[in-house]
């Protein structure tokens, strides 16, 4: 089995062989749940993986595998399918509509922003099941990742979208921001352009 484009799961990776298989798994293209019971260890090991990988390559997941509840916990959350659809969705969805605004020569441009977590009313919501539903399990482990990737001011979004907008050269960009790695775009294929007739 190749391991390019597989998302594995590795426990004790924050150090030591652990560390060792999350970076080899990552130089083959995989995608590593970075798992260990060292909040701070952990932390550290992702910020560090993050200068050499991309940061949407890796995510630390605090867990201490030998307590069952815990274990069952990071089980739960590897488990949002329709959420992380709907995500890569809208990105297929925003270059497909590019690339087709591009070759039609309407002068639309499709591009999309992906936030982190943004100091909005939503956040303060995560602890009351009635919004949360059966995703109510999760409060913890999302407390965690706003931990990890920190809050967004509302403006950085709308500042983020006044670059998208002046920058006549992207079309089909995706814009991934997050308080700790900043403004990043996706890495894809560029779409091909479509001189206009003279």
């Amino acid at each position: 089995m190749h391991v390019n484009g597989k998302v594995a799961l590795v426990t004790g990776a924050a150090q030591g062989i652990g560390r060792a298989i999350a970076e080899a798994l990552l130089h083959k293209g995989a995608k590593v749940a970075l798992v260990d019971c060292n909040l701070e260890v952990g932390m550290k090991c992702k910020a560090a993986l993050d200068e050499q990988f991309e940061p949407q390559k890796t995510l630390f997941i605090q867990c201490d595998v030998a307590d069952q509840e815990q274990l069952r916990g990071l089980i739960a959350a590897a488990q949002q399918p329709v959420y992380c659809a709907s995500k890569h969705g809208i990105v297929g969805f925003t270059r497909s509509v590019a690339m087709a605004a591009d070759l039609m020569k309407c002068g639309v441009r499709m591009n999309a922003i992906c936030p982190g977590y943004v100091n909005t009313a939503i956040l303060k919501t995560i602890e009351k099941e009635e919004n949360m539903g059966q995703y109510i399990h999760y409060t913890d482990h999302i407390k965690d990742m706003m931990k990890c990737y920190g809050i967004l001011d509302p403006s950085v979004i709308a500042n983020s979208l006044i670059t998208l907008i002046e920058d006549d050269t992207l079309n089909g960009a995706i814009m991934k921001i997050t308080a700790t790695t900043g403004i990043r775009f996706q890495e894809c294929s560029e779409i091909p352009h479509v001189e206009k007739a003279q």
